[in-house]
């Protein structure tokens, strides 16, 4: 039983600490504090953040507004992951400072080409016609 406590406590102190560096992340570029031209001309929202689980890795999914430039937005952040990282370490108290790895995010991809599936006329039809056999 205990097992079972300690592995949602640490996976709710995961959740906890991954919204607190998006949350910080997410400040530092929506304030323009990064010295960077691509990312003073792009919207970068910060979707998600999953911690490993000794807290010293932090992928950090990001998404461009309108998907537009992402491998021009990812690369500027990479450029610029000793600054964050410096910034995030200052703002989230953990024993260790996270190192960041920046990622596109697919999740709206995803959905998007999904969707596109349902639309079409023939799983349409069969989506319709499912109940009559």
């Amino acid at each position: 039983m205990k097992q079972t406590e300690a592995t949602e406590t640490r996976s709710v102190r995961l959740l906890r600490v991954g919204e607190q560096v998006r949350h910080v992340l997410s400040e530092i570029l929506q304030r323009g504090d990064v010295h960077d031209e691509t990312l003073a001309r792009h919207l970068v929202s910060v979707t998600e953040v999953r911690m490993s689980p000794d807290l010293r890795h932090a992928t950090v999914f990001v998404k461009p507004l309108l998907g537009k430039d992402e491998d021009v937005v990812l690369k500027a952040l990479r450029t610029n992951t000793a600054y964050l990282q410096r910034e995030v370490a200052g703002r989230v108290q953990t024993k260790y400072a996270a190192k960041l790895k920046f990622l596109a995010d697919e999740s709206f991809d995803e959905g998007q080409h999904i969707d596109t599936l349902l639309r079409d006329p023939k799983v349409a039809q069969d989506l319709a016609g499912g109940d009559k056999e």
